[in-house]
């Protein structure tokens, strides 16, 4: 019987899933995050979908040995998904473009009807610059530790005004900010950021606009790491 012992960054989706909620797990995978909630009565009823048949029948297997009922769906993102079915819909370990795609083809995530908890791997300025854009609020961040990684967990609800902003004024957020851990945080990213605003003064094939742009991000990440440190 495989372990449901979840991951640090799995364990820290888990935490912020509200008792009794009605999950929807996208890219489930081997299921171990909407089980472990079915296990510890944490959540009402849960649904695992994932694109791929191995996955699923990984989860299916750890949901008969751990003796919890998780229908699964065959499916991209939410296509398998109505939103009668759930409250809370949790997208994770996937890159911010495509979680944005995946909302862009559900539009009634942006109801504000439902709980987004969104843990992208890459691309989390252009995931807040979409969220922004197409009236998603994000209401706070989650910062957790991982190996030598960090990750942020987005908690997202739809219905607010629209923002339009560049991608460099969404490398943060007042809900970031405000965080637990901020401060280590962006000093993570502002040396991931400063390496590559080395990197392009370097270069002689550096575009003036870019270089403009970088140098402002690594600003707007020094000015506010000094307002919380």
């Amino acid at each position: 019987m495989e372990s449901m012992i979840l991951t640090p960054r799995l364990a820290c989706i888990a935490s912020l899933v509200p008792q009794g909620a009605r999950l929807a797990d996208i890219g489930t995978d081997h299921g171990k995050l909407p089980i472990t909630l079915l296990m510890q009565n944490r959540v009402s009823g849960a649904i695992g979908s994932d694109l791929r048949e191995g996955p699923l029948a990984h989860a299916e297997r750890n949901a008969q040995e751990h003796h919890v009922t998780l229908p699964l769906r065959l499916a991209a993102g939410l296509d398998g998904i109505s939103p009668e079915e759930c409250d809370t819909v949790s997208i994770a370990g996937m890159g911010g473009q495509t979680i944005a795609e995946i909302l862009e083809n559900a539009p009634w995530t942006a109801d504000g009807r439902h709980l987004l908890l969104l843990q992208p791997m890459t691309m989390v300025y252009e995931l807040r610059q979409w969220l922004w854009a197409n009236g998603y609020a994000i209401e706070r961040e989650t910062l957790c530790r991982e190996d030598r990684r960090q990750y942020v967990i987005l908690s997202v609800r739809g219905g607010a005004e629209k923002r339009q902003l560049v991608r460099e004024e969404c490398a943060l957020s007042d809900a970031l900010l405000a965080a637990p851990g901020a401060a280590a945080y962006i000093r993570y990213i502002l040396e991931r950021e400063q390496r590559a605003l080395r990197g392009m003064e370097r270069s002689d094939a550096a575009e003036s606009d870019k270089l403009s742009r970088q140098r402002m991000l690594v600003q707007r990440l020094t000015t506010a790491l000094e307002g919380l440190e």
